[in-house]
């Protein structure tokens, strides 16, 4: 795939080189939200370049080191901190970059409103998509840039930490005790959070050691809130788009009310509103949880194919509505055939705009337009190409989407993909027949 510039995140990323690994030692005051931390990059460049550009919003930067040596110069300006460096780098060489910094972080403001991390009443939450990873990291904040991660996180004792990764130990030292997480997978920078606050773990029954729940200590869970049916969730979801991509999910449930939830690479965190057993939380449990599938395993590289993430996630919550005997499918599709109209969207689902990426117009249009791409290849060969298309990609596109249908199918698809994503009419509302 070719790399470009995603024009929905001007002035984020660079394009001379990616990130293979990050190692980060973050140390957190909570009391003083003070941050003290070391980032280290393993990095190769994509071409010849004699600079270094990284994303780090609000923070001081105080030392940095390039393959173990100072930089010719290095400035930290408007979010932006870039790396003049003392001996070029050729064309597929790697290096290290290690950034020292420090600071009061906090959200970075955007066309969405505030990402990345917040201060709750009683402990830290961090939601970076899609603008947010650099408000506490340095990084190479493109989607297409996926690496590997080490994150270690030392705070209070009495705080527990939930991070991107699996879980490899805890230390105490000086009455602070840190925590350690290892993710393998490559992960966009986006898809990294932290949850710091007083919780308590526990894994779920009927998941094999897969979903662990973690949730503020001395807060029930109610016996039928829609988090205690995620295993089931995996269950059917592993059916439907073929194996959980990575060894675990951890739900978290910090101690107060969040608007939505908030998913990240192997977690997703909820408020205590979600707890309640109703089906628009029901519906947000299973749409976090298709997002491991779509949206972390396969990444859109530009934001502008995000139907890719919400649309899949929300036919997700369709299919769980027809296995749980709350509405078929068509049903679903139907209902929202009928409202979509209203939004009176004026732009194509294949490039929506930036202000308009997370409407519904792009969630229940891209539902729809898998539903009818079901309707019109029928379910052996829709679930087939869904399973492979997990399998196959890591970064993915709409065009990239379009040509995998047609080569699993066997069948050129075009009019389909050119109505529903390329149009602003909405097409007839499909229909599914019996499976």
């Amino acid at each position: 795939m070719r790399v470009v510039p995603d024009p929905y995140l001007p002035g984020h990323g660079d394009l001379r080189y990616a990130v293979e690994h990050y190692d980060l030692a973050l140390d957190y005051r909570l009391t003083t939200n003070r941050l003290d931390a070391v980032a280290t990059l393993r990095v190769v460049a994509r071409e010849a370049t004699d600079t270094l550009r990284l994303d780090l919003s609000g923070l001081h930067v105080s030392r940095v080191r390039v393959g173990g040596a100072k930089p010719k110069k290095y400035t930290h300006k408007d979010r932006v901190l870039t790396l003049k460096l003392a001996h070029p780098l050729a064309a597929g060489e790697p290096t290290t970059v290690e950034v020292a910094y420090a600071g009061k972080p906090g959200p970075v403001p955007g066309a969405h409103g505030p990402a990345g991390w917040e201060e709750l009443t009683d402990g830290v939450l961090v939601a970076s998509q899609p603008y947010g990873a650099p408000s506490f990291y340095p990084c190479n904040d493109r989607a297409d840039d996926k690496a590997s991660y080490r994150i270690a996180v030392t705070t209070d004792p009495e705080y527990a930490v939930v991070a991107t990764g699996r879980p490899t130990g805890t230390s105490t030292r000086a009455g602070r005790t840190t925590w350690v997480f290892e993710e393998a997978a490559p992960t966009a920078s986006y898809l990294v959070s932290i949850v710091i606050g007083r919780l308590a773990a526990e894994p779920l029954p009927g998941s094999g050691g897969r979903v662990t729940l973690h949730r503020p200590r001395g807060r029930a869970v109610p016996p039928a809130s829609p988090l205690l049916r995620l295993p089931a969730m995996l269950d059917a979801l592993e059916g439907w788009f073929g194996p959980y991509p990575l060894p675990d999910f951890r739900a978290v449930v910090v101690d107060e009310p969040l608007e939505i939830p908030l998913e990240a690479q192997g977690m997703a965190s909820f408020g205590t509103n979600h707890l309640v057993d109703d089906w628009d939380n029901e519906r947000l449990v299973v749409h976090e949880l298709a997002h491991q599938w779509f949206g972390n395993k396969v990444t859109s590289g530009l934001l502008r194919d995000i139907w890719l993430h919400e649309g899949f996630a929300c036919y997700a919550e369709w299919l769980w509505s027809e296995e749980r005997g709350l509405g078929t499918a068509n049903e679903r599709a139907a209902r929202h055939h009928r409202a979509l109209p209203m939004q009176k969207q004026a732009t194509p689902l294949s490039d929506p705009g930036m202000p308009a990426m997370f409407d519904d117009w792009v969630y229940k249009r891209g539902a729809l337009t898998l539903h009818a791409l079901r309707a019109a290849v029928g379910d052996d060969a829709f679930f087939t190409l869904c399973r492979s298309w997990v399998a196959d990609h890591r970064v993915a596109s709409t065009g990239g989407f379009v040509d995998h249908v047609a080569r699993v199918t066997g069948t050129d698809r075009t009019p389909l993909f050119a109505a529903w994503l390329h149009e602003v009419a909405l097409p007839a509302c499909p229909v599914v027949g019996p499976r």
